[in-house]
């Protein structure tokens, strides 16, 4: 008996390389605290190795409301404040205990806080075949996993049972955030509380920017949305829910950050991509749900456009006519105008 256990384990096959290569790949990333020292305080921040410096800045934002584009990060004997937000923090020498030291300033008046920045990654730049490989991407799940956890929604009005979700973007999708005005009124998109009037009856809404919830909260109340009798705003995301991403483009990557929508499925169970939709007008803020998607029309140039511009009337349209319809994600939404149309012309021959 004694032979034949020797000779059955003898018989066990040696480890696959690439097996142990693999369960190593998939295996989470290990967590570090660092230390940021600002204004004579200490304030605790966590990341993983797999994440930038552009996510570190934004961790730290989280804890001192200066905004990661303000900071201006020093560590001893290593020029930190040269690297690029799209270094990983694996990558970056910190040592247990060693404080990181940040100058910055909290912004005290509103102001608008997404500058076009000449090295982003151009809209249409990004493939089909990459948006696949970015949002398959296990680095990527992790990231939207931790964030999911991470990040504390707004809520501003429960959901409705039934209703379905609309995701909104602010800047050139709800306002131009670039003209000059006197008044804020006079930047918002027209039809604006027609169209979130109108929609509010199928779907919950909630507003999600690229910039600082000091932002979205002003700007919201100065164009009358979060007031308004004829509807209600669900919950209110800033930019600190995105994650940041990397192009699959072999010739040029760029990193960049996105909107997941699992942010926001993690956290409301009513919500999943068969009911949902975000307009924005930055076709790479739904790399990751390319699916629920719909490219918006920007809204720019508001004293050449305000008269002729119908973007928000037709997409009302589009979306009322939608919102029977059990699976949001099989639509083809680059496709919403012409659908819109064939509807219309269904229903003016019946």
């Amino acid at each position: 008996m004694a032979e034949a256990s020797s000779s059955s384990a003898a018989a066990v096959p040696p480890l696959d390389p690439e097996a142990i290569a693999a369960v190593a790949e998939a295996a989470p990333p290990e967590e570090m605290t660092l230390v940021a020292k600002w204004k004579g305080n200490d304030y605790t921040v966590r990341v993983v190795g797999d994440d930038t410096l552009g996510e570190l800045k934004r961790r730290i934002c989280e804890v001192t409301g200066v905004l990661p584009k303000r900071q201006k990060l020093l560590y001893p004997k290593f020029k930190l404040n040269e690297c690029k937000d799209s270094e990983l923090i694996s990558s970056i020498p910190f040592k247990p205990n060693v404080k990181i030291n940040m100058i910055g300033t909290v912004e005290d008046e509103i102001f608008v806080d997404q500058e076009d920045h000449p090295e982003i990654l151009n809209d249409y730049e990004i493939g089909q075949n990459e948006v696949t490989a970015i949002k398959d991407k296990d680095v990527y799940k992790q990231k939207l996993k931790r964030r999911a956890s991470q990040y504390k929604i707004k809520i501003l009005n429960p959901c409705r049972k039934g209703k379905k979700l609309l995701v909104l973007d602010i800047d050139y999708t709800l306002f131009d955030h670039r003209s000059a005005a006197e008044n804020p009124i006079e930047l918002m998109r027209p039809y604006l509380h027609e169209f979130l009037s109108a929609a509010y009856s199928e779907y919950d809404i909630m507003i999600w920017s690229a910039t600082s919830m000091k932002w979205v909260e002003m700007k919201m109340d100065q164009l009358g949305v979060l007031g308004n009798p004829n509807y209600k705003i669900t919950a209110l995301m800033d930019h600190l829910a995105m994650i940041t991403v990397q192009s699959e483009n072999l010739s040029e990557k760029k990193t960049f950050d996105c909107k997941p929508l699992g942010v926001i499925w993690a956290q409301f169970l009513e919500y999943n991509e068969t009911n949902t939709i975000m307009f924005d007008d930055l076709r790479r803020n739904f790399v990751m749900n390319p699916q629920n998607g719909l490219v918006i029309k920007p809204y720019k140039r508001t004293h050449s456009n305000r008269g002729t511009d119908q973007e928000l009337v037709k997409l009302t349209q589009y979306l009322l006519t939608i919102a029977e319809l059990e699976d949001l994600s099989k639509l083809d939404h680059s496709a919403w105008e012409s659908f819109t149309e064939e509807n219309a012309k269904r229903r003016r021959h019946r």
